[in-house]
């Protein structure tokens, strides 16, 4: 493999890498657009268990505008461990830990799930975008935040 090819192979990986954070971070930020701009239009596959299966971004974002751009919920989200493996110059697999923190702040209800995400992704006219995405949740607590006068 040529120096040129190995750094192209690189930026695609760092790429994808940026692509799943902008996804993630803007899920804490309810930036609804940016999150829509992370898939790829058209058909794809969208997988995440108990919210549902989509078959094209704009069904997911639906989902996502309804449960969590309420005021009243607080989002975390914290991926890591990525493993991204390129197919050829244009698709790529990865695999993703995801640590989920969840706050309903008028109730104090707290979820946090320890999640798997597999994804695939295409570069479409220069852009990576995710094409395919299922999340497995491994680990699940839930309970209630601590009242803010508990400690004054």
């Amino acid at each position: 493999m040529t120096i040129e090819e190995r750094l192209a192979r690189l930026e695609a990986v760092e790429a994808i890498r940026q692509l799943k954070h902008r996804y993630l971070n803007a899920c804490d930020l309810k930036e609804v657009e940016t999150i829509r701009d992370c898939f790829a239009t058209g058909a794809i596959d969208i997988d995440y268990g108990p919210l549902g299966r989509f078959a094209d971004r704009d069904s997911f974002v639906d989902l996502y505008q309804r449960l969590a751009c309420q005021p009243q919920v607080r989002d975390s989200h914290h991926g890591a461990n990525p493993e991204i493996e390129l197919i050829d110059a244009d698709n790529a697999r990865g695999r993703w830990s995801l640590a989920y923190f969840n706050l309903d702040a008028h109730t104090g209800a707290t979820r946090r799930l320890g999640v798997m995400y597999e994804d695939a992704y295409r570069r479409i006219q220069g852009q990576w975008k995710i094409v395919a995405t299922r999340s497995t949740i491994l680990a699940e607590v839930t309970g209630h935040a601590a009242s803010p006068q508990a400690g004054a």
